[in-house]
């Protein structure tokens, strides 16, 4: 029977939009405190060793590589290690699925562990095991959220591309709201009432999920125990393995696409912390915390014009590869780093600066994410073999992976660098990654046979 739909998609899209909203409510809630409760708290502690578990040694193990570390740059290295692992696991997490425990109970289990950690964060002593339980619940739930997105449409159904633009929408909203109220707990109240209503936002995230699973495309192992799908097509052709190495090959790029782009969560934080005034016309101040809404409050405005703008060009017969789109993605990222340079230079050493330099800056990289985050994520739905799915979407996470701990590791030279040099090293990142992403395009589409 076919599923009511709501504004002309499946009614379970939206369960996966609010799943995915309150999720990614308690990861930028965790997100908008981790450099500033290291910074201005945790470390700041000179017995932090003896009080954290675990701590001494990954210090060491750090400093080992690089050298001697201050407070910031030893908060960036675990700022980085800690992104870059959420963004490791979803490629276990997608194999759990795909051969085991089928797609839902793999979510089930990824947002238990996930609540576990935001819960743990209120003692100081299990730091670094509540990272731990976060990475792995996120390596479990967010692969499998999204390929359930592309199971609600049949093969070569036009809509796949907008339905993942709305979810997209969902990890936005979740994102607008974190900040404004984890990092205002966080920062005003206290560190772990922050970190408390991130756990809170995972619950409900999972009860939604529970409550709507109804609606929701059947695991592709699910079908084969019970005999509705064959297994006869389970080997790997030619073909299969084509579609594999051209996504691989725009994961590579897209590491530094992240690299750049998650600055936003680390050393814009701390410009937004340290260099700009938040007193709004002489009557509020607001948490430098709220930063971190700007972006998802941009993807809100500006995802429904991108996508008419698309909507337009495809009438016209003007349609864009993929690959095109997520290279003008980099470029913009890149873009609006131009903008932090100019803001290096006007704005004095030790004073504040307008927070107009962040609101203009933040536009670009909104406007360069649009082009690329969801494009990436529809393309992997669309190329991946099916009996693979769930494990390359983790493969399309892993490279963030390695663009996170990349963002972490370029933030420890912020302050090394005079930052005008520092933002010009990274923009000369996403203008390259925009310049590789643009050739490849011919390459890959011969590879595959089609336009990607």
């Amino acid at each position: 029977m076919k599923q009511k739909e709501i504004f002309g998609h499946p009614t379970g899209l939206y369960v996966l939009f609010f799943t995915e909203m309150w999720e990614r409510f308690s990861y930028y809630g965790m997100r908008a405190l981790l450099v500033l409760y290291m910074t201005k708290h945790l470390l700041a502690d000179p017995d932090v060793g003896q009080k954290v578990l675990g701590f001494t040694a990954l210090k060491n193990f750090l400093e080992s590589m690089y050298g001697p570390l201050q407070n910031q740059a030893l908060s960036s290295q675990i700022y980085g290690l800690y992104t870059g692992f959420v963004y490791f696991t979803p490629f276990f997490g997608g194999i759990l699925a795909d051969r085991f425990f089928g797609q839902r109970k793999t979510v089930y289990l990824g947002g238990s562990l996930m609540a576990i950690g935001h819960f743990l964060m209120a003692f100081e002593s299990l730091f670094l095991p509540a990272l731990l339980f976060l990475i792995l619940g996120n390596g479990c739930f967010k692969p499998n959220i999204a390929t359930q997105v592309g199971g609600l449409y049949p093969e070569g159904d036009p809509r796949r591309d907008n339905a993942f633009t709305i979810f997209y929408m969902g990890v936005n909203l979740g994102a607008f709201f974190s900040p404004l109220v984890c990092g205002t707990l966080g920062q005003v109240v206290g560190w772990h009432y922050g970190f408390g209503a991130a756990g809170v936002g995972m619950i409900i995230g999972l009860m939604v999920y529970h409550f709507g699973r109804h609606l929701l495309p059947q695991d592709r192992l699910a079908q084969i125990k019970e005999g509705k799908k064959s297994t006869s097509d389970e080997k790997m052709t030619t073909e299969d393995w084509k579609r594999i190495g051209a996504l691989i090959l725009l994961c590579i790029v897209n590491i530094a696409f992240w690299g750049v782009y998650e600055q936003q969560g680390n050393t814009m934080q701390l410009w937004a912390d340290e260099r700009t005034n938040w007193n709004l016309l002489g009557i509020i101040s607001i948490p430098s915390t709220w930063y971190q809404s700007f972006n998802p409050a941009m993807i809100f405005l500006f995802a429904p014009v991108l996508d008419w703008w698309w909507g337009i060009n495809s009438k016209k017969g003007r349609i864009s590869s993929s690959t095109t789109k997520m290279g003008f993605g980099c470029f913009l990222a890149g873009l609006g780093y131009i903008v932090m340079i100019l803001a290096a230079r006007l704005v004095p050493e030790n004073e504040r600066g307008s927070f107009m330099w962040l609101i203009t800056s933040t536009w670009l990289f909104t406007m360069g994410e649009l082009y690329l985050s969801p494009i990436g994520l529809s393309l992997v739905t669309k190329l991946a073999p099916a009996k693979v799915v769930s494990m390359m979407m983790g493969v399309w996470y892993l490279s963030s992976f390695f663009g996170n701990y990349f963002s972490g590791y370029l933030g420890s030279f912020y302050d090394r660098m005079p930052k005008e040099n520092f933002f010009a090293m990274i923009t000369s990142l996403g203008f390259g990654a925009a310049f590789i992403f643009l050739i490849a395009n011919k390459p890959l589409t011969k590879l595959i046979g089609k336009k990607v």
